[in-house]
């Protein structure tokens, strides 16, 4: 009896080593040959800056064993990318930027993929969305652009960049909205860049220009332009610490266009907790710390569960708006 039962518990011992083996595989995991980061924006881009950044911090770190190659696929309204990374289901060694584009495109009928047919593994920043103007314009502020547009939606140009229905044009269409002006009837120019917009803004072309942030440092430096508000909860900082909030000015709208990582369908646990871990790390550092800061992004990060929900919420409050503007396609 005393020999069965200490077979039963060698038995038993090594069944549960066996499943604490099995556990610990499950856990683990890490790549085994190059990593691909696509990024749906040309070189110079600033999402393939942020990409090359993230690149560089894990690289410098050892953060992965393998080396993490950057990949630009611009084109198709971020199709080209997101088609690339569709065709690599549960390879966790296909990394892609995230951003509200794979919100808005989709909701607008630009492509047929969107965020939920990936595995959205982190949130790492956002960046927002200024109102400038011409540095003679009449227009005084974000309240006299509210009241003006109020009167006759149409009777002032908005340049953005790079299309109808994307993260800027929502960007300002959502305080408009909020503050009463009919926003199916806004004159809207799409531009190929911000840049573009700019150039158009000083010209005297467009009224208004919709851009992110760092696009109208220079040019309100220089004294040309005067930024009449920001999209964002509180001000920004550093050359843009002047430039009041929507809120500020009696218009409850925030709108931050984040950045993040999307995986490949069908990761698992394991894949999708060692990217987490590694972009908390490289991010969790003074380097990132300033290059947000030199960029005027702000620090955003959160995990994948937290990340899905996210999306959901702000793919919610596209479409209220992309709807009013008459762009929604379901």
């Amino acid at each position: 009896m005393p020999s069965l039962f200490r077979t039963v518990l060698l038995t038993a011992a090594a069944a549960l080593g066996g499943l604490g083996a099995t556990a610990a595989t499950a856990q683990s995991w890490q790549p085994t040959r190059n990593v691909e980061y696509i990024v749906p924006a040309g070189p110079g881009a600033a999402l393939d800056t942020a990409a090359r950044e993230l690149k560089d911090l894990i690289d410098r770190m050892k953060l992965s064993p393998m080396p993490m190659l950057v990949s630009n696929k611009p084109g198709g309204a971020g199709m080209v990318a997101m088609g690339t990374l569709a065709n690599h289901p549960g390879d966790g060694h296909m990394l892609m930027t995230l951003t509200h584009s794979s919100i808005n495109n989709r909701l607008v009928g630009e492509v047929k993929l969107g965020y939920d047919d990936f595995t959205p593994l982190v949130t790492l920043f956002d960046e927002f969305i200024t109102v400038a103007v011409r540095a003679d314009s009449p227009i005084r502020d974000g309240r006299d652009l509210v009241e003006r547009l109020r009167k006759d939606p149409s009777a002032l140009s908005i340049g953005i960049a790079t299309s109808i229905g994307n993260h800027i044009h929502v960007a300002i269409a959502k305080p408009l909205k909020v503050g009463g002006v009919d926003i199916a009837k806004l004159t809207v120019v799409p531009f190929k860049s911000s840049s573009e917009s700019m150039t158009n803004l000083l010209g005297g072309h467009i009224d208004i220009v919709s851009a992110s942030a760092i696009n109208v440092v220079a040019q309100l430096k220089a004294g040309k332009i005067r930024v009449i508000a920001v999209a964002a909860a509180e001000r920004l900082g550093g050359d843009l610490a002047s430039i009041p909030t929507w809120r500020e000015q009696g218009i409850d709208a925030v709108y931050g266009s984040s950045q993040g990582v999307l995986g490949a369908k069908g990761l698992t646990p394991a894949q999708v907790r060692y990217w987490e871990q590694t972009f908390k790390r490289a991010t969790d550092t003074p380097q990132w710390a300033s290059f947000l800061a030199k960029n005027h992004w702000k620090s955003h990060f959160l995990e994948s569960a937290p990340t899905r929900k996210y999306l959901d919420e702000e793919a919610g409050s596209a479409k209220l708006v992309l709807g009013e503007l008459g762009l929604f396609k379901p």
